[in-house]
Order: structure tokens, then C-alpha cells, then sequence
């Protein structure tokens, strides 16, 4: 390749300051990902019974998730990381390839080129899950190779998007759009531009995937590809090198599940323990590996930086449930841990996420607003019962500039983090964000809150969101007042209702 990577050195565990850094700069650069999309359906329900028609368990579906999945989940980390991406794949002429073009298109950041061939069906993976297991997949593909015309097309457009994006990530899930001698070409096609090239591989012959700069297999798929055992260190690194050296490839990251990741290259070896604090999916943690890397590669990073941060961003996915994304502000926790309450306040986008992950368990979540700007008794009294009422509490407050819009009169308004830190520190809340809109009404939406809580003071037909959380099987609770005589003095305990 006419783009070497960067010199290997020993490695040595850089300081915390010096990895955010390097984490900062993920979002300096632009990837290309050409290969297999696929929509990730997850169908929700209660299974209390057993059929009486054979021994599997009734599901009573409550609701449906759809992801981008495969190379799309590719494309959706490296936007998580704040790069640019442009995508190039192939769906089908049907309800699902509309719907997965549907989802690539809202992700900001992204140049999305979705092919249709309309004799192919859209890759689908379906999971039932209840009471937060798995009951079954089940799958809708067609692996068979691409109309040879709408292979040279692609062709011709990932071409073209080389030269405006600075890596490529080939993203093989064997469902045929790198089918045949696509990714050689592919391969070609950047050394003429120069461009690194990242291999997400398939199969054992890896010399399909000859000349690329970096491939990413898994311990069992790099002991299949060579023959060897991959289970030691020396075995790893071994095995590595020998595929390295019969298919002409500059460098290779292993990863090995609860051993963590090994960078191998022709001179050097890294290996990088497990950085997972907490396993609940493994699903698309691969995905944001190749995207973590290919946007470190991208920021012109250290090839060893770059691959200890897709370490550090595979541990926070693997603790998230279902197909999920580590995002920069992720990755800089995970570095620099927020402490104590503090780490309860989150970002709109990870408290969807959070929420997520609790309703997958089981939990039943709920959600408040307001503008708490004095925290009183009757804010404490209340919040109290809502906790009482769910799981897990999430409470949004009115940010700065809304809060004083709202306001009347001329009381200065505490500033948004001081009010977000006074509600962190109540053991009835267990997340709070920050709410930018006049409505709460967009926050609702996102979360689906299982309770809907607001003052007795309040009609249930004058909360707003509640005909939406009743829509979708939750509740509302109109949580008693204290009396007037119980309340901080100037204080009105409805206030958490505004």
C-alpha cells in the first residue's frame, strides 16, 4: 500500500490525559465503509405461558426496535465518534430495505450511496426478547453474489469516495455485496488512491483480502484462516504473522473476548486487556471496533492508540445491551470515570440508551420535569413517590435558556448544573438531563417512559405526554402534595409539574 502505517514502538500504558486526547481527535476525519447492510429488529413482549399447541412459550408483543445492522452499525459508531462516513452497499426492492435506507438517512454525518437491486431481499435479523431474554432469531437474507452490474456500479461509486474520505473499512458479513474478487478490487482501487484499507473479514481464505492494510479477524476465525492454534499469546502472535507475511497484509487486531485485543504487525505485537466492566451483548462490538479504529487511523493517530481505544470503546459496548455504539463522551468516561453523583447526569442520547438498557432488563422506568430551581421539600416528597412507583427514575430540568423564558419576573435563575447536581445527589433520581425545549413532549418520545409522574394538581388530560405514555401501555401518577404549611418557604411544591 503506498500509505505505510505508522512505526510500530513498545508498548507502554499511556497516561489517562494523554489516551483523551487521542479520544478527542476521533472526529477529525472521514471514513468509507462499502459492505453488507442489514436492518436489526428487536420485538419486545411478556412470555407468562406456555402454548397449548406445542412446548414453546406464547410472546405478547408490546412493541418493535429497528436498528441499522452489519456494515450500517460500522457506519453508525463512527458517527457516534463524531467522524464523517460515506456508505456504499446494496439493499432490496422491499419494506425493509426502505426502512433501512430510512434510518441511514436521519444519521447526521453521513453520505449514505444505498444501491437497490430488486431481485435481492434485504438482510433482516429479528430478535424476540422477554422479560429481557432471548427467545429466538430469526433471519431473512440472500447471500447470493450482486447483479454483475450493480457490482460495477458499486464499484465505481466506492472508487470515486475513496478519494474523498481518507480510510476504508470493508465490512464482510458474507451476504454477497463483497462477494467473488470485489474486495481485491476494493484493495486496487485504494492503493491507487492512496488510502488505507481496514478488512472486517469472512470465511477462512483470506487472501481475498490481500494487500489491506489492517484485518480484523477474531481468535477462532484467525485459527481457522491459518490452520494454527490461537489460544496463547505466543500463539496469537504466530499465527498472525504468518498470515501476515502469505497474504502481503500490513497489520492485524485479534480479538479474543475476555482476553481483551492483540495488534500484531510484521515487527511488533500489542496486546490489550479486556477493558469490559460489565458484560451484558456482544452483539456488533466487532462493528464499533473496526469504526473506533478507522476513525483513530482517520486522525492520523498512532496505529497502537488507535487500537487501544477501539479496545477501550468494545468494553463499553459488550456492557450495553443489544446493538449499541460507544460514543466519544463514552470513550471519555471510560477514561477519566465521572465521579460520584455527577456520573447520573447524562446527555439526551445516553439517557435513551440508558433507558433502553433498563426496560430490557425488566425495570420499570419512570420520568419527571421541571425547572427546580430551588429545591424544596415538596420536590424531595414527590420525587420520592415517583421513585416508589418504577425502577428507575429519570428527571429532565429545564436548561438555562429555556428555564428563563419561562420564567416571570426578574429572580436570577440558577445556572442548569447546579440544579442537575442537586438532583444527582437525591437517592429517589437516578438520571437527570437536560431539557432544551419548551416541551417536554420530544424527551418523552425518546425515552418511553413506563410512569409519567406529575403534582395532583395537575389533570390528567393538561399533562403533557400523557395520552402518549398511555398509548403505549405505561402510566401516569399524580403524586401527592405536601401541605402548604410543610413546604420551603417561597416554594411551591407543583413547581416540578412546569
Amino acid at each position: 500500500m503506498t500509505d505505510p502505517l505508522p512505526t510500530p514502538r513498545v508498548w507502554q500504558e499511556d497516561a489517562a490525559a494523554e489516551l483523551a486526547d487521542a479520544a478527542r481527535q476521533l472526529g477529525r476525519g472521514s471514513v468509507l465503509v462499502v459492505g453488507d447492510a442489514m436492518l436489526d429488529r428487536y420485538v419486545y413482549g411478556e412470555a407468562t405461558r406456555i402454548s397449548q399447541e406445542a412446548p414453546v412459550p406464547v410472546l405478547s408483543l408490546q412493541r418493535e426496535l429497528s436498528l441499522p445492522g452489519g456494515a450500517a452499525n460500522v457506519v453508525r459508531n463512527i458517527t457516534a465518534v463524531g467522524a464523517a462516513a460515506a456508505f456504499v452497499a446494496v439493499v432490496g426492492d422491499d419494506m425493509a430495505g426502505s426502512d433501512l435506507t430510512a434510518l441511514i438517512g436521519r444519521q447526521s454525518g453521513v453520505e449514505p450511496w444505498l444501491l437497490v437491486q430488486g431481485s435481492r431481499v434485504t438482510t433482516v435479523k429479528t430478535r424476540f426478547l422477554a422479560q429481557g431474554q432471548h427467545l429466538l432469531r430469526a433471519d431473512t437474507e440472500d447471500p447470493g453474489p450482486l447483479h454483475p452490474k450493480i457490482a460495477e456500479r458499486l464499484l465505481r461509486i466506492a472508487t470515486d469516495a475513496m478519494t474523498a474520505t481518507t480510510v476504508t473499512i470493508l465490512s464482510d458479513y458474507n451476504k454477497g455485496v463483497l462477494a467473488g474478487d470485489m474486495p481485491a478490487r476494493l484493495i486496487e482501487a485504494a492503493r491507487q488512491a492512496g488510502r488505507p484499507i481496514i478488512v472486517d473479514p469472512k470465511g477462512v481464505d483470506y487472501a481475498r483480502y490481500a494487500g489491506a492494510n489492517v484485518i480484523m479477524p477474531n481468535r477462532r476465525e484467525l485459527a481457522a484462516a491459518t490452520g494454527l492454534s490461537a489460544e496463547t499469546d505466543e500463539e496469537i502472535e504466530a499465527a498472525a504473522r504468518s498470515m501476515l507475511a502469505r497474504h502481503g497484509i500490513g497489520a492485524a487486531l485479534i480479538t479474543r473476548s475476555e482476553h481483551g485485543m492483540s495488534l500484531v504487525t510484521p515487527v511488533e505485537t500489542w496486546h490489550f486487556p479486556a477493558e469490559a466492566l460489565d458484560v451484558h451483548d456482544v452483539s456488533g462490538a466487532g462493528d464499533t471496533v473496526a469504526a473506533v479504529l478507522a476513525a483513530g487511523m482517520a486522525a492520523r493517530l498512532p496505529l497502537p492508540i488507535a487500537a487501544r481505544l477501539a479496545n477501550v470503546a468494545a468494553g463499553i459496548v459488550v456492557g450495553k445491551v443489544g446493538t449499541a455504539v460507544a460514543r466519544q463522551d463514552d470513550i471519555l468516561g471510560r477514561l477519566a470515570p465521572v465521579a460520584g453523583n455527577r456520573a447520573k447526569i447524562a446527555t439526551r442520547e445516553a439517557a435513551m440508551e440508558q433507558a433502553e438498557r433498563w426496560r430490557r432488563r425488566g425495570w420499570r422506568v419512570g420520568f419527571t420535569n421541571g425547572r427546580f430551581d430551588r429545591l424544596h421539600q415538596g420536590h424531595v416528597h414527590l420525587l420520592e413517590q415517583a421513585r416508589g412507583a418504577c425502577d428507575r427514575l429519570i428527571v429532565a430540568i429545564s436548561g438555562d435558556a429555556t428555564a428563563r423564558t419561562a420564567r416571570t419576573g426578574a429572580r436570577h435563575m440558577r445556572p442548569e448544573a447546579d440544579r442537575a447536581a442537586d438532583l444527582a445527589a437525591l437517592s429517589a433520581v437516578d438520571l437527570v438531563c437536560i431539557l432544551d425545549e419548551d416541551s417536554p413532549l420530544s424527551m418523552i418520545a425518546a425515552l418511553r417512559p413506563d410512569l409519567l409522574v406529575k403534582g395532583s394538581d395537575h389533570a390528567v388530560a393538561d399533562i403533557v405526554g400523557a395520552d402518549m405514555v398511555t398509548g403505549w401501555g405505561g402510566t401516569v401518577l399524580r403524586a401527592e402534595l405536601l401541605p402548604a404549611s410543610a413546604r420551603a418557604s417561597g416554594a411551591v411544591a407543583s413547581t416540578i409539574a412546569d
